[in-house]
């Protein structure tokens, strides 16, 4: 993953059974091209060892405050370690460790290097549910966040010790996400985006109705994109079921009309609009208040079409910046220049139906009035990323 390639990342291991993650989240940074200085605490060694992190980091690992060496060779490990680190991050960190850094203790080499550090410190909590729950640990964990630590977690589950609840460390393939996010440049920061995603279901009895294969999953990785940018994001969802992205607020929404009721509610004081739903094109006329029964013969719909949400946004006097998808099976650029310069857009996403409709990955060439700009195919994640690069290079820094 590009942002942490070249970084180095100071990854603290503390006493608890998940240090055994620990493990597997240093190998994913060092796969991801990242520097990983470990440092194992005392009660983390009876967990896993030294040996097992320096042979997947391929560098040192540190244990001792007193160590006379340091990593600018000073004997100052403390001041060294975390001078230069993209982020010191802790995992796992122990109803301990963060009682002590809550309150400023520094007593061993992991908790002065957090004292003395001036890059951001991350930590992944892991403990007993009964622990995680005592009012101590709440007031730590409050603290800990209102200092500007990132608190990952913790999960609920069933733990090492038999019971089920609050408490359980992440895997380590969410916590390497949830770094790889908060380390992602903060383009967006103090733009607040509206966004649409997924189908819409356009009724047409009490159980059957007009909808597509869309999964929303694209809008739902823009909004992941646009939070880690540092954007305020709010998206009108159409019925999918999907995990809302962590800091996205959310409005859930069934047909066409619903979603732009929700849209013009949402839309005073942004500053992006980015209409990613697969907008139904039309609906049923009417509506049968009862399920239709089949028959011998052929049934007859009598349609009509749906309101162009982003048409309607993008006329608006005081318009946001404005960004269409266009979803096609042929003649994908023809299409999409079409539609930007019939709405006006400074910006649409093409792409063909084959290549990411309800699919986890997706391949999109953006459009606008320098050209055709082709991402290539990727996780959809990774494909929003890049869409919310180059819609940051289009807009000017937010000044408000």
């Amino acid at each position: 993953m590009a942002v942490l390639a070249e970084k180095r990342i100071v990854l603290g291991v503390t006493g608890g059974i998940a240090a055994y993650k620990a493990a597997e989240l240093a190998r994913l940074l060092v796969k991801a091209g990242a520097t990983v200085d470990v440092v194992l605490t005392a009660a983390g060694a009876h967990f896993v060892t030294a040996a097992t992190f320096q042979a997947l980091t391929g560098r040192p690992v540190w244990t001792d405050l007193w160590n006379e060496s340091g990593l600018a060779g000073r004997g100052m490990a403390h001041i060294d370690l975390p001078r230069g680190a993209a982020a010191v991050l802790v995992a796992p960190a122990t109803a301990d460790f963060m009682a002590r850094v809550a309150h400023g203790v520094a007593d061993d080499l992991l908790t002065t290097l957090c004292l003395a550090r001036n890059c951001p410190l991350l930590v992944a909590p892991a403990m007993n549910v009964e622990m995680w729950e005592k009012a101590a640990t709440q007031r730590n964990v409050a603290q800990l966040a209102a200092d500007g630590v990132s608190v990952l977690g913790p999960a609920s589950g069933e733990q090492a010790c038999g019971e089920t609840g609050a408490g359980r460390m992440f895997e380590a393939q969410q916590i390497f996400d949830a770094l790889a996010a908060f380390l992602q440049p903060k383009r967006l920061a103090g733009r607040r985006v509206l966004l649409t995603a997924g189908p819409t279901f356009e009724a047409l009895d009490p159980v059957r109705g007009l909808t597509n294969s869309s999964s929303g999953r694209m809008g739902f990785a823009l909004a992941q994109a646009c939070i880690e940018a540092g954007a305020n994001v709010t998206l009108v969802a159409g019925p999918v079921s999907l995990a809302t992205p962590v800091g996205v607020d959310r409005i859930d929404v069934t047909s066409a009309l619903d979603m732009r009721d929700a849209v013009k509610s949402a839309l005073a004081g942004r500053h992006i609009f980015i209409a990613v739903a697969a907008v139904a094109d039309y609906r049923p006329v009417n509506v049968v208040e009862q399920k239709i029964k089949k028959g011998a013969g052929s049934l007859t719909l009598e349609l009509v079409v749906n309101p162009d949400i982003l048409a309607e946004v993008a006329a608006l006097p005081q318009a946001p910046f404005c960004v269409g998808f266009a979803a096609e099976s042929q003649n994908l650029a023809e299409f999409a220049e079409a539609k930007r310069h019939a709405k006006k857009l400074p910006l649409v996403v093409g792409n063909l139906v084959r290549d990411g409709l309800g699919g986890a990955t997706n391949s999109v060439i953006l459009f606008d009035d320098k050209g055709q700009h082709p991402l290539p195919l990727a996780d959809k994640l990774t494909v929003a990323r890049g869409i919310v690069d180059h819609i940051a290079n289009m807009i000017s820094p937010c000044t408000e």
